[in-house]
């Protein structure tokens, strides 16, 4: 009772609280302040002009990126330095062009998918409403993200290209420029918290002038985060976990502070390496990782691998591991869409609040008991 009584109470101040700060930011006219998420900023001006500074669009980016969006009945009334600004976008955009599957599901939340012209090798989306859209010749095949169709992009004369970069080399993007088609950069895949993430969606909403929409919908998916995660707390146990998986030799899985690692450490589970400070990924020796989590109680995400068999035959290595003998091992691999991409890649970003869930079930099933996982399955 009185634990029931402690999450309840935790839920609601929670609610409270986030529900207040959200209608502030609503009615705000100056800076708009982000909840969770550390990779951008929002600032609107008097001017109706709102500008949106990316601090780090990839690892050690040298400079940040700011964007001047512009209401259109405004675009030739407003005054702007175009030295001063990145890319000048009149808004509401209507037809834009996405390079990472992980943007899909902002555009759909916010009702504006119908507008996405164009896409990179769209094999790897999963969502049943865009592959319609693909299906139906709607969304184009734009090659791939590394190399896209610069001609086809050009041709397609969209108002907006959201890109992403590992590096400042993007050659494809300084094309589409010049053609005078502006390009903006996301760096959601830079953040750190699982909600911090999610919140990019209000990155998306400022080019649509969906503001109040993204609002409501992140206080929703960050509410239900929350929510579970605090349910979590009420376990009276905390398994240890370990993840990855061994590559030519070397065993790769998340730094101790890494977005991986904090689902788990939200879902009341040790890690394993929940000591360490990398924020990245660790590359280790097999021996050093069954030296730590041979005895760990459930192994998550272990890599690409959908069955026992196929992980036995890839290293005798794992059959050491308690996890692997009790048959605890978990991967959403084995979720993919109709043309074979991946579901979590695409949706886990902008849900995490699924994944909390997901873990929640597999750590401490009498919490979550009638639950059905979204991404993660045991391996047959």
């Amino acid at each position: 009772m009185k634990q029931s009584l402690l999450f309840l109470l935790v839920i609601l101040s929670f609610s409270c609280k986030l529900e207040k700060k959200e209608t502030a930011l609503v009615n705000q006219n100056t800076s708009k302040e982000l909840l969770f998420a550390k990779g951008f900023t929002i600032e609107k001006q008097d001017s109706g002009v709102t500008l949106i500074t990316l601090k780090s669009p990839w690892p050690d980016a040298e400079k940040a990126f700011t964007y001047a969006l512009v209401p259109k009945e405004k675009i030739h009334g407003v005054t702007l330095n175009k030295e001063a600004y990145d890319a000048i976008v009149a808004v509401p955009i209507e037809k834009v062009i996405v390079t990472s599957t992980t943007h899909i599901p902002a555009l759909e939340s916010l009702g504006v998918v119908n507008k996405l012209v164009g896409f990179p090798d769209t094999r790897y989306i999963s969502s049943k409403e865009t592959r319609a859209l693909v299906e139906t010749g709607k969304i184009k095949e734009l090659g791939v993200n590394g190399a896209l169709n610069t001609e086809m992009v050009i041709a397609l004369q969209p108002d907006l290209v959201v890109g992403y970069s590992m590096n400042s080399e993007n050659n494809n993007y300084e094309t589409i420029q010049a053609a005078q088609i502006p390009v903006v950069y996301n760096g959601d895949w830079m953040e750190e918290s699982p909600l911090g993430k999610a919140e990019w969606i209000k990155f998306f909403a400022a080019f649509f002038e969906k503001e109040k929409e993204a609002d409501s919908y992140f206080l929703e998916i960050a509410t239900a985060y929350q929510e579970a995660k605090a349910l979590a707390k009420t376990a009276t146990n905390k398994p240890r976990v370990i993840s990855g998986a061994i590559y030519k030799d070397i065993w790769y899985l998340p730094g101790g502070k890494s977005w991986a690692a904090q689902f788990i450490s939200d879902a009341s589970a040790n890690y394993i390496y929940n000591d360490n400070e990398e924020r990245g990924s660790l590359s280790l020796s097999w021996e050093s990782v069954l030296e730590k989590g041979q005895s760990a109680d459930f192994w998550i995400s272990p890599s690409q691998f959908t069955s026992y068999k196929t992980m036995l035959e890839n290293s005798p290595h794992y059959q050491q591991f308690d996890a692997f003998k009790k048959r605890q091992v978990y991967s959403f691999a084995g979720t993919v869409g109709n043309t074979g991409g991946v579901i979590y890649y695409e949706l886990a970003p902008n849900r995490p609040d699924l994944v909390l869930k997901d873990l929640i079930h597999i750590f401490h099933p009498e919490l979550l008991p009638n639950y059905t996982p979204y991404f993660f399955k045991p391996l047959e």
